[in-house]
């Protein structure tokens, strides 16, 4: 996602110095307007626009007739108003009638950039709190970016949607949940769906983590700077300069190496081992964990600041077995990929175990069982006999009082249906890309759709 800014100002040169600025900071989708009536059409004709950056002084038309037209036209457009002079009473009525802020010329590049993106962070803090009182399922944007995370229900899809709010900002994120539940995937899709997206993304295990040689690979180190240091190495800060840093389980991070964490999450700089001048690096910090990072706070195993400054943006995953409704689409999903284009039959009685257990390893449990399965079937229809022991034993306690049966099942070739059509959709009904997608050929794909009375 790519946000829009619009600046309104009767100065070319005043725009034309605004635009540089931004997009050198990062903000590639600027739009300039010397002329505040054609920017108040744009409005009125249904453009629109994140932020809105607009002189108050201009001739036909003032800065605060303009706020007043947005407003009334496009609400969630965020205002910053822009003067020469520096009066209370002008700032006041800006104010009054919706502007988020007032900055004075000249502006600096640092107090422009900084005031923009406050007003997206807060654009974007009010769109997270109106979809978590929505009934209705949101619409990704950048579906594209999400498209490996399959799922129907309504928590994850909201979970997706902050994630894709989230992207187009700078702020470090933490995501929660059980082990297994796809916490990489999401930040992946997250860097995906990001300004970022064509530089590196950088995935570290923190739990994998020499505590004694933590510095050296975070921060990289000269030739000779210890005993030891043969050559020079480049720290993960530093490779991954413009891109994204993925620290999984940061709760294992040990807490005497916390602090040197939070030094760069709060300064933006590091010190190269070896060396003694600070370099500023622009790295969008991503963590996750399946730790109670509460529970450690009062037991002194986690730095509170460091908590609350990772926790910018927070999404949590909610468990496989809170998510029963996606089951026929993961497990689609994972018997063709195991099973190639020509698929394999599966027996109702292993589908009903299949959809009951409760998946103590989640997500990455369901591929597992269901790659095992294909390998002990070796061609033939998966049987019950064919799942690991503890999964026919062990069913989920939440399904006890409703057993599923044999009209509530969905039969293999349901799941496979389901599957096929929910990729179709999200390829916007495209042929090729749905069939290049699911690694089928484009004629097998269209006698599919067929037998399913899709035309």
């Amino acid at each position: 996602m790519s946000s829009s800014i619009l600046v309104v100002d009767d100065e070319r040169d005043f725009l034309d110095s605004v635009r540089r600025g931004l997009i050198t900071s990062g903000i590639k989708n600027v739009r300039t307007e010397e002329d505040p009536r054609k920017a108040a059409a744009a409005f009125e004709e249904g453009e629109e626009f994140d932020i809105a950056l607009i002189d108050v002084t201009m001739p036909d038309m003032n800065g605060i007739e303009l706020l007043e037209v947005i407003k009334s036209t496009s609400p969630a457009t965020e205002c910053i108003m822009v003067t020469a002079v520096d009066e209370a009473r002008v700032a006041i009525d800006c104010l009054k009638k919706g502007a988020y802020d007032y900055l004075v010329k000249p502006i600096s590049k640092e107090d422009l950039v900084s005031a923009i993106n406050r007003a997206l962070e807060r654009r974007r803090l009010i769109e997270i709190l109106d979809l978590r009182k929505s009934t209705t399922l949101p619409r990704l944007i950048n579906e594209k970016a999400f498209k490996p995370i399959l799922t129907r229900t309504p928590d994850v899809m909201r979970v997706l949607k902050e994630a894709e709010l989230h992207a187009a900002s700078n702020i470090p994120i933490l995501i929660t949940g059980e082990t297994g539940t796809g916490k990489e995937l999401l930040a992946r899709a997250v860097h995906a769906a990001s300004p970022r997206a064509g530089n590196a993304f950088t995935p570290i295990n923190m739990e994998s983590l020499n505590p004694q040689l933590f510095e050296s690979q975070f921060f990289g180190h000269t030739k000779g700077a210890f005993t030891g240091a043969r050559e020079d190495r480049v720290g993960y800060l530093e490779s991954t300069h413009r891109g994204t840093l993925f620290m999984d389980e940061i709760g294992n991070l040990p807490f005497e190496l916390q602090g040197k964490l939070l030094r760069v999450l709060q300064d933006g700089e590091f010190i190269k081992i070896g060396t003694a001048k600070p370099r500023k690096v622009d790295v969008r910090f991503i963590a996750a964990t399946n730790s109670d990072l509460d529970r450690m706070i009062v037991t002194k195993q986690f730095r509170k600041d460091l908590y609350y400054r990772l926790k910018g943006g927070w999404l949590h995953l909610p468990p496989l077995r809170e998510r029963h409704a996606d089951l026929p689409l993961l497990m689609g999903k994972f018997l063709e990929e195991y099973c190639g284009s020509h698929g394999t039959n599966i027996e109702e009685d292993a589908v009903s175990l299949l959809l009951n257990f409760d998946y103590p390893g989640n997500i990455r449990e369901l591929r597992s069982i269901v790659q095992s399965s294909v390998n002990m079937a070796q061609g033939r229809p998966i049987s019950p006999k064919h799942l690991p022991e503890n999964l026919r034993k062990r069913r989920s306690k939440s399904k006890t009082a409703n057993p599923a049966t044999a009209d509530t099942i969905p039969t293999f070739d349901q799941v496979g249906k389901n599957h096929i059509l929910s990729v179709y959709d999200q390829m916007d009904r495209n042929k090729s890309r749905t069939a290049r997608a699911l690694g089928i050929g484009l004629n097998t794909l269209r006698r599919k759709l067929e037998s399913y009375g899709v035309n």
